[in-house]
C-alpha cells in the first residue's frame, strides 16, 4: 500500500520512517511512503503557503491553492472530483486537524484495506476550509489536545496502519492481542528476571497452564479497561464469562464501599 503525505516540513519524516517496523515494511516492499513538500506547489516567486484569516483573528491560515495543486499533481483530479461528488472513497484524502474525529483502531483497520492513503498535515491556525470541501474524504485528530501541526499524527497513523498490513509483523498474534483490537486495553506483561527489587511475576504466568494464563490475561484486560477506560466496554466484544466477571468486580467494589 502507498501513503502520500503533504506537509510544509518534509524533513520531520526523515528519521521516523527509517527505523523499526515502518522501515522494515518499506524494505520488504509491503508499503511505500512519498512525502511531498506543499511549498513546492505554491504559486509565485516567494512560494507563499499561508495568509491572514478573512474576518481577522490571530494566527495564519494555510492557503488552498498550494494544497490543491499538490493533490492534483499526485492524484488524478477526476478521481478527486468524482469521490467528492459520489461520496464513494477510492483514495482516502485525510486532513489532520484538531477538529477531526478521533482516530482509533477501527479506522486503522479500515485504512489498511485501502491500496493508497493521502494525509494532509495542517499547520498554523488552520487549513482553508475549501481544502476540506473540495478534496477531503475525512478529517482526523489524534485526541483532545493541540499539536503544532499534523506531522506527528501522520506518523502515528502510518505506523498504526502499517503494522496491520499482512507480513509486516512476524507474529500476527500481536495484532489480535493489542490494546483496542478487541475493544479492551491490554493487561500487564512480564519477562525475565522472575524477581526484581522485591517484585515478582504472577505465579499463573509461570505455571505452564496455557488455559489459566489465557483466562488471567483476559481478566486483567477487563480489570484494566474497567478501571482506566470504562467507556470502551460499551462496544467491546464480551462473552458471557466476561460479563459475569465484570459483574463480580462491580459487586465487590460496591461491597467494599459499603
Amino acid at each position: 500500500m502507498r501513503f502520500d503525505i503533504l506537509t510544509l516540513f518534509p524533513g520531520l519524516f526523515d528519521s521516523i520512517f527509517q527505523e523499526s517496523i515502518v522501515s522494515r515494511a518499506i524494505e520488504a516492499g509491503l508499503i511505500e511512503i512519498q512525502v511531498h513538500n506543499i511549498r513546492d506547489y505554491a504559486p509565485g516567486k516567494h512560494r507563499v503557503t499561508d495568509d491572514a484569516p478573512y474576518g481577522g483573528g490571530g494566527g495564519m491560515v494555510m492557503k488552498v491553492e498550494p494544497i490543491a495543486y499538490a493533490l492534483e499533481a499526485i492524484v488524478d483530479p477526476e478521481l478527486l472530483a468524482r469521490q467528492k461528488s459520489s461520496g464513494i472513497t477510492e483514495v482516502p484524502v485525510i486532513v489532520l486537524t484538531p477538529a477531526g474525529r478521533r482516530f482509533d483502531q477501527v479506522q486503522a483497520r479500515a485504512l489498511e484495506r485501502q491500496s493508497r492513503v493521502v494525509l494532509i498535515c495542517g499547520r498554523y491556525e488552520a487549513i482553508d476550509q475549501r481544502v476540506v470541501d473540495l478534496f477531503a474524504t475525512d478529517e482526523v485528530s489524534l485526541g483532545d489536545f493541540v499539536l503544532s501541526g499534523g506531522e506527528i499524527p501522520a506518523m502515528a497513523i502510518v505506523e498504526a496502519v502499517t503494522r496491520l498490513v499482512p507480513g509486516v509483523l512476524g507474529d500476527m498474534r500481536a495484532i489480535v492481542e493489542d490494546s483496542f483490537s478487541q475493544g479492551l486495553l491490554e493487561g500487564p506483561h512480564y519477562t525475565r528476571p522472575p524477581e526484581f527489587r522485591g517484585l515478582g511475576v504472577p505465579e499463573v504466568l509461570l505455571s505452564g497452564d496455557h488455559a489459566r494464563v489465557a483466562r488471567w490475561r483476559r481478566h486483567q484486560a477487563l480489570l484494566r479497561t474497567l478501571g482506566r477506560r470504562p467507556d470502551l466496554l460499551a462496544d467491546a466484544k464480551l462473552s458471557r464469562h466476561d460479563r459475569e466477571f465484570l459483574t463480580r468486580l462491580q459487586q465487590d467494589s460496591e461491597t467494599t464501599e459499603c
